[in-house]
């Protein structure tokens, strides 16, 4: 598997991730970029690069060859369909390149023609706006893998950096709407996937899991809310019992200094923006999004589309590369 190239997918083309993928390769010796194709238009990438002044041929190629080929050029599997891709010009059009992109990233990792996913940002409006019925690209993976094995996968992310990793444990959810969706059951198997695949895929014996409070003071022994009490120690309690290394609920205010990231591998967040937010401040650069529950690896970088600065040339190419690094190391642990 370490002799396969990446699969990279295109992402929303009027965002920057086209623009990174040719930061990524044009730049791949000072960065260390391992080899990859990127499911894209050759003809859109070919127009970007132009615009940005950059010197990169690109080469139509199958993914066999990719890793020969990026020695020379930008190994690019076409997509069936032609992209606009108007830099920070967002386009309903799109939207099915944007889709078959990462079908056949998954469909050429699941047939050992590539050795994992790496997913450039998309932008979840335009593509919503043809119907697309996921919130996000993890829901969109999980029912990919289902589709290929005819088993549930219940994808969980996981934000990754050297500093900090963290898991929410509701994702895509308006703030409102999360205390309802808050079960003991969810939190249960988030950390089951999550001591998993920190066990099978990141090589830790036993994993070390915090769990986040939803409530201030992490509910203030029920003065600031009852969650803690009702749902999320009854959850740990469950995971001791199972064997799980976990503690908690811990408030989140003092849960992601210096000091208290020693304690633990992975926090565990009650909803998105708990424990987006610290990694984000700690590692915007070099955040990975990484998708647990997975039958295959897929990481992503921590950023989104930044339609502000596509096609300007300020676009930071180290959370891509991140991202493309740790599936190849991911990759060559599985293989081994």
């Amino acid at each position: 598997m370490g002799d396969l190239p990446l699969a990279l997918t295109m992402g929303e083309p009027a965002g920057i991730g086209p623009e990174l993928t040719l930061l990524a390769w044009s730049e791949r010796e000072r960065l260390g970029t391992p080899p990859f194709v990127v499911l894209a238009d050759p003809d859109h990438l070919g127009r970007l690069a132009a615009q940005l002044e950059m010197s990169v041929p690109i080469v139509v190629t199958e993914p066999a060859r990719a890793v020969e080929m990026s020695r020379l050029a930008l190994p690019v599997l076409p997509l069936d369909m032609a992209v606009v891709g108007n830099p920070g010009q967002p386009n309903a059009a799109d939207a099915p390149a944007v889709i078959e992109s990462i079908r056949r990233a998954v469909e050429l990792t699941f047939a050992g023609e590539t050795s994992a996913v790496v997913t450039n940002p998309i932008a979840k409006a335009p593509l919503m706006r043809v119907g697309f019925p996921h919130p996000g690209h993890t829901e969109y993976l999980g029912a990919l893998a289902q589709e290929h094995t005819g088993d549930r996968a219940r994808a969980v992310m996981m934000l990754w950096s050297e500093e900090l990793a963290v898991v929410p444990v509701t994702v895509h959810m308006p703030l409102e709407q999360v205390p309802p969706l808050l079960t003991e059951e969810l939190i249960v198997e988030t950390a089951r996937i999550t001591a998993t695949d920190l066990r099978t895929r990141f090589g830790l014996a036993t994993p070390r899991l915090a769990i986040c409070g939803l409530n201030p003071h992490a509910g203030e022994d029920g003065a600031l809310g009852h969650e803690e009490q009702r749902i999320i120690e009854p959850a740990i309690a469950r995971l001791r019992a199972e064997g799980i290394q976990v503690s908690g609920p811990h408030p989140a205010d003092t849960l992601f200094h210096a000091a208290a990231r020693a304690h633990y591998d992975v926090a565990l967040a009650m909803y998105h923006d708990q424990g987006l937010i610290p990694i984000k401040t700690l590692a915007f650069d070099r955040g990975v999004n990484v998708t647990l529950g997975l039958p295959y690896i897929r990481t992503s970088p921590d950023h989104g589309t930044a339609f502000d600065i596509a096609g300007s040339g300020r676009a930071n190419p180290t959370s891509l590369v991140e991202a493309l690094k740790l599936a190849e190391r991911l990759a060559q642990a599985h293989a081994a």
